[in-house]
């Protein structure tokens, strides 16, 4: 039976949408549950929120006369991508430009580019609607795409990511979890219309 209560939507939480922490840091097990302090809050999103990507590459296998007698499974991806807003955060800068290129010295920071990859990391997604949670937890997750990055007058400055959730042994060969508390949505009794 269909039940307007299991249509949710998606609100950043007060602690954080976006958190990361080094890799091996004690991930979460539930939406609810404290985070380890190791994590660190990013700071404001653009409006479009977190998208999460999966695709599927497949190779179908066609028979004499074109039937398809098999599908093969070629690859499979799991990215989130989101935009942070916070342009003079260095913990931002250090995620998209790299933690070793990034200095701060009192009120000035520093970025060096250059071609070092971004380090793997655990990342955190936490949203809301009301009293329902939902948590996506990747243990190993790296930034492998920064989109332009546009200075203008007309618009603040952003830094569009693409994190890849990795394959972890933390979760059982996963490459991310998610977590629902949906403890605020009513009990629907199917022989009740």
């Amino acid at each position: 039976m269909a039940n307007s209560a299991n249509v949710l939507s998606a609100m950043p939480r007060t602690a954080g949408a976006v958190r990361v922490a080094p890799l091996g840091t004690d991930g979460p097990t539930d939406a609810e549950t404290a985070l380890d302090s190791a994590f660190i809050d990013l700071g404001y999103l653009g409006e479009d929120g977190i998208t999460e990507s999966i695709a599927r590459d497949v190779d179908k296998k066609k028979a004499f006369g074109g039937a398809t007698v098999r599908i093969l499974q070629t690859s499979y991806d799991n990215t989130l991508s989101f935009v942070f807003m916070e342009s003079r955060n260095a913990d931002v800068l250090k995620r998209v430009y790299g933690p070793d290129n990034v200095d701060v010295d009192g009120d000035d920071i520093t970025v060096r580019k250059n071609k070092r990859q971004l380090p793997r990391e655990s990342w955190v997604i936490d949203v809301e609607d009301g009293d329902n949670l939902e948590r996506i937890y990747v243990p190993e997750g790296q930034i492998t795409e920064v989109g332009d990055i546009v200075r203008v007058h007309t618009d603040t400055i952003a830094y569009e990511v693409t994190v890849e959730a990795f394959e972890s042994d933390v979760i059982d060969g996963d490459n991310s979890r998610t977590f629902l508390y949906v403890g605020a949505l009513d009990p629907v009794d199917p022989e009740d219309p």
